[in-house]
């Protein structure tokens, strides 16, 4: 549970918009390499709804592929430098659209505040699977 369950409204905006309608704000800067369609990422984020600040859910260290999330938020990482932290701002159009997920309503637009702590793309996730299967240390990047 949030420390704060409720986000105040002024973290609940993003200052520019993508083609698609994804809004973004950049909180934290950076100037380094960015994640490529369909790699792993390593992220630390917090989900809540725009209409109202109520968090629906909140990671640290969290892994998953580009491609494994809601269309606004795999946009958004792809957009995001490692190290970096940014807030989306998702229409319900690239996020669960019609369809009530768990405590988010069907069409809620959502806003979601991530930082990227680092990527690899899926050959380096292979390789470090097989490393792993063989009983090898994993070796760094």
């Amino acid at each position: 549970m949030p420390l704060q369950p409720v986000v105040p409204a002024a973290q609940r905006v993003c200052s520019s918009n993508t083609a698609s309608g994804l809004g973004t704000r950049i909180l934290r800067d950076a100037q380094a390499a960015r994640p490529a369609k369909g790699d792993y990422v390593l992220v630390n984020y917090i989900g809540y709804l725009a209409a109202d600040g109520t968090v629906f859910d909140q990671n640290v260290t969290q892994a998953f592929s580009t491609g494994a999330v809601i269309k606004g938020f795999s946009e958004g990482l792809l957009l995001m430098n490692k190290g970096s932290v940014w807030r989306f701002c998702i229409p319900a159009a690239l996020g669960y659209g019609e369809k009530a997920t768990g405590p988010i309503p069907a069409n809620a637009d959502l806003v979601f505040q991530v930082e990227l702590l680092d990527f690899k793309s899926a050959a380096e996730v292979e390789a470090m699977r097989k490393q792993s299967a063989a009983g090898e240390e994993p070796k760094g990047k």
